[in-house]
């Protein structure tokens, strides 16, 4: 028999038991999720932060003149759009590290601080030891989608809707919906995609789902921890 085969099946047994110290395998490895999460965190703030202050500009030329385009509001809507995809990419990235992260805490830190609470996942080093070997995105796009419209991104889509809603009556020289053209494009067709529009990402936002991202901190979780406590 060979030697080596027994040693590599043996490999990494005991690296986590309950006896070892926070100086074991089990603390390294949890500081090394807690540094790529805060990382991937890091590239969402600075995705935000680009489509913040490319809102602020383009909402600061629109209304610098009346004789500026109302339809630059519109072309910001699309730019923010864009910033929406890539930060649910992002977002998707992101729960990946973020999963690992609250696997630990609670089936290893929360049972280490309360013995008497049982384990929330029996399998958990299972299913942490299979996401090490075939590492797999845990939410979809349209989910990813859907937090960040409604942590940040439908926010700003609203504000830049009222703004072209603004601009097109109270500021506009001709009446709705003669203001609202887009050169040959009527105005209520102009109107009529812009609601569809922001109709179809509050349907995004609010749908009824069940959420694939745990321990995700919505405002209803906030709400029932409240309620509890």
């Amino acid at each position: 028999m060979d030697p080596t085969a027994g040693a590599a099946r043996d490999l990494g047994r005991g690296l986590f038991e309950e006896e070892m110290g926070p100086g074991s395998s089990l603390a390294h490895l949890y500081r090394g999720e807690i540094h790529r999460m805060k990382f991937w965190r890091e590239r969402l703030d600075r995705t935000t932060n680009w489509a913040v202050t490319t809102i602020a500009a383009i909402l600061t030329f629109s209304f610098s003149s009346p004789d500026h385009p109302h339809y630059l509001l519109l072309a910001g809507s699309v730019m923010l759009g864009i910033f929406l995809v890539i930060e649910a990419r992002r977002y998707r990235g992101y729960d990946v590290w973020r999963s690992r992260v609250r696997v630990l805490q609670e089936n290893v830190i929360a049972h280490g601080l309360d013995p008497r609470e049982q384990v929330r996942d029996e399998r958990w080093r299972e299913r942490l030891s299979d996401d090490y070997r075939e590492p797999t995105l845990k939410i979809s796009a349209e989910e990813a989608l859907a937090h960040r419209l409604r942590r940040v991104y439908l926010p700003l889509f609203s504000v830049l809707v009222g703004a072209w809603v603004v601009r097109v009556t109270v500021m506009a020289t001709a009446g709705w919906p003669t203001s609202a053209a887009i050169g040959t494009i009527p105005g209520r067709v102009t109107t009529a995609v812009v609601v569809l529009a922001y109709a179809a990402l509050f349907a995004v936002s609010f749908r009824p789902r069940e959420w694939q991202a745990e321990a995700e901190l919505r405002t209803e979780d906030l709400s029932a921890w409240d309620d509890r406590h």
